[in-house]
């Protein structure tokens, strides 16, 4: 049975989230704040992770950023839950790592249907056996982008932020933000966990299996 977390402030919704998931075979797991939730992430080590955006304590930011310091807890797929009128923050969420946001309310079917699919991914990667070799961003360039974006690329793929990426390559962040778009656009890929993916493929030479398919996320 595959263990979801749910990190939301808001009772009802909270209830009513577990409460489908449960109807639907799967371990749901509840968190009342960011910063509850963290520390049950780390603990539960959950298959997927949905988080509202705005709460107390810790917001939905915070804790994708907090998960992305554990390698392990990186990789969980993690779906936003927001408001409508947050949708356009949703792009900084989706540069830390996010994989997917729902708009509150959302609609049970569209909920199950993208927890779904997530795990379904998850599991399509898992099957992969990776044995990327990190000391070039050589086989990067094949992808069609440009020398620094491909360097850029490289640490993202070992889960470095952009502000990390910015230190290690002695430039701004802002151009790091540059040559993220650049990796998106030259990738068909819309989020850094997909970009990631590609990357690990193009850095895994003994790799003969099919690429895995990275859906785009939501516009």
């Amino acid at each position: 049975m595959k263990k979801i977390l749910v990190i939301e402030d808001e009772p009802e919704m909270r209830r009513n989230i577990t409460a489908l998931l449960r109807d639907h075979d799967y371990e749901p797991i509840a968190a009342e704040n960011g910063r509850k939730g963290v520390e049950v992430a780390r603990r539960e080590k959950p298959d997927l992770i949905l988080c509202d955006v705005m709460m107390p304590e810790l917001d939905g930011y915070g804790v994708l950023q907090a998960l992305q310091t554990d390698a392990f807890l990186a990789r969980i797929p993690f779906i936003f839950l927001t408001a409508k009128g947050e949708k356009d923050d949703l792009r900084n969420g989706m540069d830390l790592g996010a994989d997917d946001y729902l708009t509150k309310p959302v609609a049970n079917a569209d909920l199950v249907r993208a927890v779904e699919a997530r795990l379904r991914r998850s599991e399509q990667q898992g099957k992969r056996e990776f044995k990327p070799d990190f000391s070039s961003f050589d086989p990067l360039l094949k992808l069609g982008l440009t020398p620094r974006a491909a360097e850029a690329l490289l640490w993202l793929a070992q889960g470095k932020t952009n502000s990390d990426i910015a230190v290690i390559l002695g430039i701004t962040e802002s151009t790091v933000k540059k040559h993220v778009q650049e990796m998106f656009e030259k990738l068909g890929v819309e989020t850094r966990g997909a970009a990631t993916v590609r990357a690990l493929e193009a850095l895994n030479p003994s790799s003969s299996a099919e690429p895995i398919e990275v859906a785009r996320t939501r516009a």
